[in-house]
């Protein structure tokens, strides 16, 4: 996959200013503090800006929604594993149909979840293995004779599903049996951050292959006699792709419990029992610096503006099954989840507490409203991507097409809403005495 530079210009200045947004904002142009500094800070609060047991109280409820978010993932990726073992079983049209709904179905709440990782190091430092993306998907499996993949990738076309043993520069690594721990220690094979082995993004393009469609219509098609044995079956080294989905299935699943474990309450040596036991000031930055970390650097920048700005579907975040604009979407709302202290769980039920947003009202209503207001506005606009993909069959990779002027438009005001929410997130922090914020930009201009 090629990744484009960005153009020299800022798309961002533009859309806020298209937007109208420019001039009741945070600056959010600030360098961005190492993530260590930015969430570890010691700095007091303002005296009076917040009280001490009411916020504890709404970092304890973070801490609940976080378990609450993790077990879901952690649920739905286990039933994500039973019918990826059905697929395997008896691999036909409906097999495969079920798997791919039960994996859209994961990403709900697992999307949800990475409002917990820039605040968090814990969760950083592991999110890697489980959602990194893009890949390069010639180091799994066949791709099209045309795949342009990462350059000076070594291990690009290596096709482990093809080969019990690949070369990677002057090294061969003895990949004949597929197993988690192999795969897991394939990730940035090479030096290259695209050697991308596990996680659901290596699911996915398992259960959908490559999306050959550029910027038109239509996902990956891989058929399910890829994973049949003996006659009919299509692909080549098929005992051997089943295994690789077995065991990156899984990992996936085995790494959401070991997260959910760190959040649990009452384990008196996980991480939430360590934040808990942290100041109030700094659960408190961690959780605004999350908001806002995700917000800026990672969706409107990372997963959005590079997009757009290349034109480039290889950017696209769930490009195997075109399920981009649902990402988008809970990502988005998991920022939402943070502020308001709600969630709703994968049974239906939502969860309410203690929340940033009453303590912030208590400092300044007029805040308050404002976050409130831009939160609402961000995800109007990312529900008109989902209304793009949904009711008129349009998707990301073909919004961001160089000549659909409407469509990039609509990925435009998205961006320019996190933008904007991210300055409010920013004031609401002042007013709760934590200053320098400086949430993540990922190296992007805003």
């Amino acid at each position: 996959m090629i990744r484009m530079p960005l153009a020299s210009a800022s798309l961002l200045t533009i859309a806020i200013a298209l937007a109208g947004c420019g001039e009741d904002k945070a600056p959010a142009n600030q360098a961005a503090a190492p993530a260590a500094q930015a969430t570890n800070s010691s700095a007091p609060a303002a005296a009076g800006a917040f009280d001490e047991a009411a916020a504890q109280a709404v970092v304890k409820h973070y801490a609940d929604i976080a378990s609450a978010v993790f077990d879901d993932a952690a649920s739905t990726a286990k039933k994500l594993q039973s019918a990826v073992d059905a697929l395997i079983a008896n691999p036909n049209d409906a097999t495969l149909k079920a798997a791919r709904e039960a994996w859209l179905a994961a990403r709900v709440p697992y999307m949800q979840s990475e409002v917990f990782r820039f605040g968090n190091t814990i969760v950083d430092d592991w999110e890697g293995q489980v959602n990194a993306w893009p890949l390069d998907e010639g180091l799994i499996d066949y791709v099209d004779a045309d795949y342009q993949h990462a350059l000076g990738n070594p291990g690009a076309s290596a096709n482990i599903i093809a080969h019990t043993e690949i070369q990677v520069g002057e090294d061969k690594v003895d990949v004949t049996e597929i197993t988690p721990d192999l795969l897991a220690s394939l990730n940035e094979l090479g030096g290259s951050e695209a050697n991308v082995a596990t996680g659901y993004h290596a699911i996915e393009f398992l259960l959908w292959g490559q999306d050959l469609h550029g910027t038109g219509p239509g996902a990956g098609e891989r058929p399910a006699t890829d994973y049949v044995l003996g006659e009919g079956a299509t692909g080549g080294h098929n005992e051997r792709r089943r295994a690789y989905l077995k065991a990156a299935t899984d990992l996936l699943v085995a790494d959401l419990d070991e997260m959910a474990g760190q959040w649990k309450a009452g384990v008196a040596d996980n991480y939430r029992a360590t934040l808990e036991g942290e100041s109030a000031e700094n659960g408190l930055r961690k959780m605004l610096f999350g908001m806002g970390s995700l917000s800026l650097g990672e969706l409107a920048g990372e997963r959005m503006k590079v997009a757009l700005e290349a034109n480039s579907t290889e950017d696209e975040h769930d490009c195997f099954s075109d399920n981009t604009h649902n990402s988008h979407f809970y990502n988005g709302k998991g920022i939402r989840n943070v502020y308001l202290g709600e969630y709703k769980k994968v049974d239906g039920t939502t969860m309410t507490g203690p929340s940033l947003s009453s303590l912030v009202a208590k400092a300044d209503a007029a805040t308050d409203s404002t976050v409130k207001a831009d939160l609402e506005a961000t995800e109007a606009k990312l529900q008109a991507l989902v209304d793009s993909a949904e009711k008129k069959n349009v998707h990301f990779d073909q919004l961001i097409a160089a000549d659909n002027a409407e469509g990039q438009q609509l990925v435009r005001d998205a961006i320019a809403a996190l933008v904007k929410q991210t300055g409010a997130i920013e004031q609401a922090a002042g007013k709760l005495g934590i200053n320098d914020l400086n949430p993540d930009t990922a190296d992007h201009e805003f």
